[in-house]
């Protein structure tokens, strides 16, 4: 009689346990329902939906039937119920404020081996690869969703401000790699002795080490993780720099320049990517633009240090003869330490927390996330608030087929197998950049780079060389000629500097500690002379005769004596190597400071475009630049004075940087986040292909006509613009 009075007792207390639970869905269900309809005519959305959702999966499985019976703890009161995945929570799933967190579990979905539930979805194993990859797309888009609203909880504040000064180092880098290689092109070559058919190859290796370099680290970012691979790519430029400063063959100087630059490549893609995704919406444009600021002070640091140390040869010092320090190679040394910087700050700095999640990572990234919260709660003055996100969507990962390594293989073929699969991988994210539907958005991003880069660093390359060119011809014009002049038992102990002498006589003369700069000897005798510790720079004995002189560590030698003639003349302790030339030349004074007002030029069309990235939108301030550098091109014709070429530098400049900060911006926000950094490091190759072509098509054309180079570079630079008005506008879009 006690058993069956004790049967019913315990099936009325599973009765009423199941009405009270099914009472307790329904009262969600609508509850969900209303902050659904209220979330469409509110513009701050919570997060709490996608929480509800899972707790309702989590809840129905509540009442599992253990042996037969209902499970004691099935039947607990809505007032004991507490939350799985952070202590401090009551039933509307509020955090106390001061309470602790716990990472919150994240539940897969799964069951374990021998349960199949009763209503669950079909197994992963039996859906089509199509159906996977369209429920990964719903989860992307869900996610995206709920990870705006989170970092607006995160807010903007410390964590942002210190992430952005660490990747702005970084940025600085890649400016300053691209002014070094001007400045010191002429330095090097000439220290080098490197001949015509040589020069001008280091400014294209560096562009195409550059090029592949940006291909292959953004990629690879989408598979290891933006501050890994920043980290090692920072630190392969910043050894290859400094090993290249020590180097004194020209071909193993091209060597290290190219690896650093192949290293400093993966600088733009990663950084923006990184940077994109710890931003709000409303923020993200703004501080972008803010960071492009960087480049432009990695160009006046190259500038201002180019200037301080290269022109100053009394830095260097030498080993013997065989080894030459000259103070070039200390700028190439100093312009290594921004990089040194950001690999040191960058290790202090965690992952991006969007990466995390994009390739399951959930306990790490609520880390992250919990950490960026907190750090900006503190510098508040708030740190009673609390972190109130318990779970994070994770987009479905797809499995894939990959090859597998016989584990007793050989260490160097484990390392090539290695090498090949993310190779491959990189390949298979690069080819995702052409599907739909970010296909289009991908040719058009490489057109506008394209053709930015072609006009501007084309007209980089032209407005210094036409200056030198307008420098030269003025220079010219100054030359002092002497001619049938006859000078006898003279010394000539101080500098000739610009003159040409022609049928002269010099007859038991002494040249002694003097230097010979721009002075052409033609059908000149030279009878009994003696030189002694002479530098000639740019000069030349065209059809001279020399009888019965003495040459004494001077630098004449076959290549500067053209047709002429030696007769009983000795030389001794010549001086091997080519000597530098700028001792006493202040035009390199005059180049570093051109380049110095040419980089400042852009600061204002920098603080106008991160003031109006947000306001007038990223697509007109992209196509409107462009456009606007394209006319201002035309004004080049008006360009027959230095003061007016640098002016009309300036000009360009400040004009294009806008265009240039909106595409960074709009490239990191098109693609998606599993082929962001791969789609951002193909762009940025086809830029620095670019940059290749139009040093060496605009170089070509200086001191020949002007009108190719401007026709061409007004052309590009409208076509490019048009292009870019073409692009979707991402202004209100959340990151993918």
């Amino acid at each position: 009689m006690d058993e069956t009075q004790n049967g019913r007792t315990s099936l009325a207390k599973g009765a009423k346990d199941i009405a009270k639970e099914a009472k307790r869905q329904t009262a969600k269900n609508v509850s969900k329902a209303v902050d659904r309809a209220s979330d469409e005519y509110s513009t701050h959305r919570s997060y709490n939906r996608f929480q509800n959702e899972d707790e309702e999966d989590d809840n129905y499985n509540t009442y599992g039937q253990q042996d037969g019976h209902y499970a004691d703890n099935a039947g607990n009161d809505e007032d004991e119920a507490s939350s799985d995945a952070t202590e401090g929570h009551d039933d509307e799933d509020e955090i106390y404020e001061g309470e602790y967190q716990g990472v919150p579990a994240h539940s897969d979905g799964k069951h374990r081996d021998g349960q199949v539930a009763l209503g669950q979805p079909v197994s992963d194993s039996l859906k089509s690869r199509k159906e996977l990859e369209n429920e990964r797309q719903a989860d992307e888009e869900e996610l995206a969703q709920q990870y705006e609203l989170i970092m607006q909880e995160c807010g903007h504040g410390r964590f942002q401000w210190q992430l952005f000064f660490v990747l702005g180092l970084a940025l600085m880098s890649d400016g300053v790699e691209v002014f070094v290689v001007g400045f010191v092109l002429p330095s090097a070559e000439t220290d080098m002795c490197v001949p015509n058919s040589g020069a001008g190859w280091l400014g294209s290796i560096v562009y195409l080490g550059m090029m592949f370099g940006a291909f292959f680290w953004g990629g690879l970012s989408d598979k290891l993780g933006r501050k890994q691979c920043l980290l090692i790519s920072m630190s392969v430029n910043g050894f290859f720099a400094f090993l290249s400063s020590f180097v004194q063959g020209y071909s193993m100087f091209l060597v290290c320049r190219m690896v650093s630059g192949f290293g400093i490549g993966g600088a733009v893609p990663i950084v923006f990517s990184y940077f994109a995704e710890v931003l709000a919406r409303e923020k993200r444009g703004e501080h972008l633009s803010w960071l492009c600021m960087f480049w432009m002070i990695g160009g006046i640091y190259a500038s201002a240090m180019a200037w301080a140390i290269i022109p100053h040869y009394g830095w260097s010092f030498s080993m013997g003869s065989a080894y030459q320090f000259h103070s070039w190679r200390v700028f190439v040394v100093v312009c290594a330490l921004p990089c040194v910087s950001a690999v040191v700050a960058l290790t202090f700095m965690p992952e991006s927390p969007r990466f995390f999640l994009e390739v399951g990572k959930h306990d790490e990234a609520w880390m992250v996330l919990k950490h960026i919260h907190d750090t900006n709660m503190r510098a508040r003055g708030e740190p009673e608030r609390v972190f109130t996100v318990n779970r994070i969507k994770i987009p479905k990962q797809l499995d894939e087929l990959v090859e597998m390594q016989n584990e007793s293989a050989n260490p160097v073929l484990k390392v090539l197998f290695k090498i090949k699969t993310e190779l491959r991988g990189i390949w298979l994210t690069f080819m995702k950049c052409f599907n739909y539907p970010v296909r289009d958005n991908t040719i058009k991003l490489a057109v506008v780079w394209f053709t930015l880069s072609f006009g501007y660093y084309g007209l980089s390359v032209w407005f210094p060389d036409v200056i030198k060119h307008l420098q030269a011809d003025e220079y010219a014009s100054r030359v002092k000629l002497h001619n049938s002049e006859h000078i006898e038992d003279f010394t000539f102990n101080f500098t000739l500097e610009n003159q040409i002498h022609r049928n002269g006589v010099f007859l038991n003369d002494r040249f002694i500690s003097m230097k010979f700069k721009a002075v052409t000897f033609i059908d000149s005798s030279f009878i009994n002379c003696y030189f002694e510790d002479v530098s000639s720079v740019g000069s030349f004995f065209k059809n001279c005769t020399f009888v019965d002189s003495f040459f004494y560590n001077t630098d004449i030698d076959d290549a500067k004596l053209t047709n002429s003639r030696v007769i009983n003349s000795s030389f001794h302790h010549n001086k091997t190597g080519c000597q530098m030339t700028f001792d006493d030349d202040y035009s390199a004074y005059w180049v570093y400071f051109v380049n110095f007002l040419g980089t400042l030029a852009v600061l204002p069309g920098n603080i106008v475009s991160a003031l109006l990235m947000d306001k007038i939108g990223r697509l007109s301030m992209l196509g409107g630049s462009m456009v606007l550098s394209g006319i201002s091109c035309f004004f080049l014709w008006f360009g027959t004075s230095e003061s007016m070429m640098i002016f009309m530098l300036c000009l360009y400049n400040g004009l294009s940087i806008s265009a240039w900060n909106s595409l960074d911006v709009v490239t990191a926000e098109l693609y998606p986040t599993d082929r962001r950094g791969t789609g951002f490091g193909f762009c940025n190759a086809m830029c620095k292909l670019a940059a290749v072509l139009g040093n060496l098509i605009f170089g070509s054309l200086v001191g020949i006509t002007k009108a190719i180079p401007i026709l061409m570079a007004s052309t590009v630079l409208v076509g490019g613009g048009l292009v870019g008005l073409r692009l979707p506008d991402t202004r209100a879009n959340v990151l993918m």
